[in-house]
């Protein structure tokens, strides 16, 4: 195991390595990188950075900050986390991309039984690299994804991992077969529906409480070739949120693979309103479709898409599309359509990344807030805080569309609102040149929509939860908080994952875990 470590003048730093009884290197740079995440609204400088080539080299780590009064333990897969998750203040932080990049090669197509097909992969690995993998190599595919696929594999089914396709497939969570997790007090487990499957829900959306994900077994089914690709624009969120609901809601065989939307500002701003809606590019929006009596700050823009595989007559498809369309409520004349790759479908957010990585926005401060919010309040949220708070937009996407809870096992660690039905709400946000003053008012913004919702008594749960005190993390969890704080106390009596969540409190022994 390679361990980069902090040059420190603290007193106790030459003994405290001693301790770890691990290879220690120079590297100032690893440990700058993993003290800040996407977020950049934080920064928490960790002891040593770790670079587990394998799952024993995570328990080593482990184990080896189980030998010290104090150490704590984060997993930290591309950094993508915005409020400090993946950090350890003084702590190890596990570099699990450099594990993948080791065991990138590792990636293995297994049939158990010689049956339905599973890709084996490191927790590690980043999910646009299982893509290109399972569909170069033999066109097979994941069902469930991401919007964003540089996330890791592991980072992902630790909160949820949603999509478009959750409303059809479920999340990422509910698309895995087998885990490899090494648990708080350093043990290698291999866990799954039928073997050890207290832990295997637990570490699923356990906010890396429970163990480090090092290994992960997800289904597999034929890749698709093409993908029909529409965006159609609505100026009533009562017939948005209509349209949106009933195309989530019908049997699967006439039903679309794909269906998110976003709400955008009546205005030409580049980021904020309509030129961020037409596809393919070069396309136009004409706001003079929108009819003169039609008022309020904000559009929505719902998104569908129509998979295409080997064996389907193209028009046979194209017949399909047209007739769910045409059942649409959306603003005639204002949709757009393009026939794309399914890998290029996959990844269009790429060239959102490429285009902020040019203007210098991908490294500014993210203050980002994710939402799961009840279809029962959802219009009003849209009326509070969408036409409200944020009627001039947030310099970001807008995301706001609908999901199933019966998709999600609730065996597993997340914590979802009380309706079948209910929205992701994503406020991703980006601050370029914005001053600390200014980020610390969107963050507080941030808490005031939090705030609103609690106040109004909306059924409602944040999404990449990130609280400090036990009452707040006790109400974000409900009914499911004593089995979470019991499966703590089951799988890392110490506390020694996952510090950055502000969950729970280091303790020295391994009585009952105190919380924080």
């Amino acid at each position: 195991m390679m361990l980069a470590y902090m040059d420190r003048a603290a007193a106790g730093a030459a003994a405290e390595r001693d301790a770890l009884e691990l290879t220690v290197v120079a590297a100032d740079a690893a440990e700058c990188a993993a003290a800040r995440d996407f977020g950049g609204l934080v920064s928490a400088r960790p002891a040593a950075v770790v670079r587990p080539a394998s799952a024993d080299d995570v328990a080593s780590a482990i184990r080896a900050a189980a030998r010290t009064t104090h150490l704590t333990v984060a997993a930290r897969g591309n950094g993508h986390s915005v409020a400090g998750q993946a950090m350890s203040e003084g702590g190890l932080v596990l570099d699990m991309r450099a594990g993948a990049a080791s065991r990138r090669l590792q990636m293995k197509l297994v049939s158990p039984g010689g049956g339905a097909a599973f890709a084996d992969v490191p927790g590690g690995a980043l999910w646009e690299e299982v893509l290109h993998w399972a569909v170069s190599n033999h066109g097979l595919a994941p069902a469930s994804w991401t919007d964003y696929l540089r996330l890791t594999v592991g980072g992902t089914l630790s909160n949820g991992g949603v999509s478009g396709q959750s409303f059809r497939y479920g999340p990422q969570v509910s698309n895995v077969a087998e885990l490899e997790v090494v648990t708080g007090e350093g043990e290698c487990r291999v866990c799954s529906h039928s073997a050890h499957p207290d832990l295997f829900f637990a570490v699923l959306g356990g906010l890396g409480q429970f163990g480090v994900i090092t290994r992960a077994r997800i289904p597999l089914s034929p890749a698709p070739q093409t993908v029909k690709w529409a965006r159609v624009v609505y100026a009533s969120f009562a017939e948005y949120a209509a349209d949106a609901e009933w195309l989530v809601t019908r049997p699967a065989e006439s039903a679309f693979d794909y269906v998110e939307g976003f709400a955008f500002v009546r205005s030409d701003d580049p980021v904020n309103g309509w030129p961020s809606v037409p596809i393919p590019a070069g396309a136009r929006f004409d706001p003079s479709l929108l009819l003169a009596g039609e008022s309020g700050p904000l559009l929505y823009c719902l998104e569908v898409a129509l998979y295409q595989h080997p064996h389907q007559q193209p028009d046979d498809v194209d017949e399909r599309m047209r007739e769910m369309m045409r059942r649409l409520k959306y603003v005639r004349g204002l949709e757009y359509a393009a026939d794309v790759r399914y890998v290029e479908f996959l990844s269009r957010v790429n060239r959102v990344e490429e285009e902020a990585r040019r203007s210098g926005s991908w490294a500014a401060p993210h203050p980002w807030l994710n939402l799961f919010v009840s279809a029962r309040d959802i219009a009003d949220f849209d009326r509070a805080v969408l036409k409200g708070m944020l009627a001039d937009g947030v310099d970001g996407p807008m995301l706001i569309y609908p999901m199933l809870k019966s998709k999600w096992d609730p065996n597993t660690s997340v914590a979802l609102p009380e309706g079948e039905v209910f929205y992701l709400v994503a406020l991703l946000r980006f601050c370029p040149g914005g001053s600390g003053a200014a980020v610390e008012e969107l963050v507080a913004q941030n808490g005031a929509i939090v705030d609103a919702c609690r106040s109004s008594g909306y059924d409602f749960k944040t999404y990449f939860p990130h609280y400090r005190t036990e009452a707040d993390w006790a109400r974000h969890f409900g009914a499911k908080w004593a089995r979470f704080v019991d499966r703590k106390a089951r799988y890392d009596p110490l506390a020694i994952l996952a510090p950055g969540q502000k969950i729970f409190a280091r303790t020295p022994s391994s009585s009952r875990t105190d919380r924080s």
